[in-house]
């Protein structure tokens, strides 16, 4: 029995290592007297912005506003169909159905986790009506194939989302940033992500002036002007200043910590080699490694083993979103084959900046040592 406890994420570590520059941003804004939609947030929403390379950023309270927000501001209407992953633990999901629309659920490839051009395809062939958006997800921080699923979108005609909650600074090879391909793009700055706060945040990114428009409207109430509600679905929804501070100064750190996520998870890929463990392929600045997920068919018994090594993991995510237990029937006759098989058999290892060399190892150590 291991002594060793490894987090599969450590925040205590990650505020350590910040804990001065962020003391003095809550310093700072405590002394401004602005603490909602003052300069910290028109600082960061334009730094962001400039970082995606999009003309637009709006801030909203978290990740899942965001989704449904930039719906609300696209036109997606009740009755509408939006075409999303089903193994991305119900967030697309729960913004489609917010606003009082159609899930379709389309299947993802075993390796990647990720929609494809083809599964989107088949989702669309599918469905009994044709979808008027879709919502790709980076998952686990990797960039889904975006030229070929920006013209399958064309081609339907569909609003393209993209879901970037878990993959902040992802590059493409076409040397575009993850938020920079969709006709509008969301993000969360939940504190475990590549990018996070000291608490809830999210942000919508758009090259459309009218859709950018519409979105800061809705995060507050739909005001046109002070009291004039214009819009219908506005609620409360603002990125609060101390923790645009924050992000502020924690995004020029993003690059280096991404690539650490990386040289872990492509150590991992590389070292980790148990016949009943599939790792993913290695990856250069396509992946942030937000997770680390293997996928073994004991996985249960892979976790129980991890434990005993003292090695932490999670299971994200184990349920599809059509199979959650709100729908009750309603999508009864859904069936993905690797949705189904992903969710039975993923399992996350620890994979964070502020990981120790020996602690990787160990983690490497204790996955070969697995009896399988």
């Amino acid at each position: 029995m291991s002594t060793m406890t490894i987090p599969v994420n450590d925040l205590k570590r990650y505020a350590a290592e910040s804990a001065g520059s962020l003391t003095e941003c809550a310093v700072e804004v405590l002394r401004s007297g602005h603490y909602v939609l003052g300069p910290w947030v028109n600082a960061f929403e334009s730094t962001f912005a400039d970082y995606c390379a999009v003309e637009h950023c709006i801030s909203v309270a978290n990740g899942t506003d965001a989704l449904e927000l930039a719906l609300r501001a696209a036109g997606i209407v009740p009755g509408d169909a939006v075409v999303v992953a089903a193994n991305a633990a119900m967030y697309g999901t729960t913004a489609v159905l917010a606003i009082g629309a159609d899930p379709i659920f389309a299947d993802v490839v075993e390796a990647t986790a990720l929609l494809t051009a083809d599964t989107i395809r088949q989702a669309i062939g599918e469905a009994t009506k044709a979808p008027r958006a879709l919502i790709v997800t980076h998952l686990y921080g990797r960039l889904a194939d975006m030229p070929e699923i920006i013209e399958v979108a064309k081609t339907a005609g569909m609003l393209l989302i993209e879901d970037c909650a878990q993959a902040h600074g992802a590059i493409g090879v076409d040397g575009r940033r993850a938020g920079a391909y969709g006709d509008i793009a969301t993000f969360s700055f939940y504190p475990t992500k590549n990018l996070g706060a000291l608490g809830d945040g999210g942000a919508v990114t758009t090259n459309d002036d009218c859709i950018a428009d519409r979105v800061r409207k809705l995060r507050q109430y739909g005001w046109s002007s002070k009291y004039c509600n214009a819009l219908e679905g506005g609620r409360n929804s603002r990125l609060d200043e101390l923790q645009a501070a924050f992000l502020c100064r924690l995004l020029p750190d993003l690059e280096r910590r991404n690539k650490r996520r990386r040289e872990i998870a492509n150590r991992y890929s590389l070292e980790i080699r148990n016949p009943g463990i599939a790792t993913p392929p290695t990856a250069g600045a396509e992946y942030v490694a937000h997770l680390y997920v293997v996928t073994a068919v004991r996985r249960d018994a892979l976790r129980a083993h991890l434990s005993s090594s003292g090695v932490g993991t999670d299971v994200q995510y184990p349920t599809p979103d059509y199979r959650q237990v709100m729908h009750g029937d309603r999508f009864a006759r859904v069936f993905l084959p690797a949705t189904e098989i992903l969710c039975g058999q993923v399992l996350t290892l620890p994979c964070f900046p502020e990981m120790f060399d020996a602690e990787i190892d160990a983690v490497i150590a204790a996955c070969n040592a697995w009896p399988g």
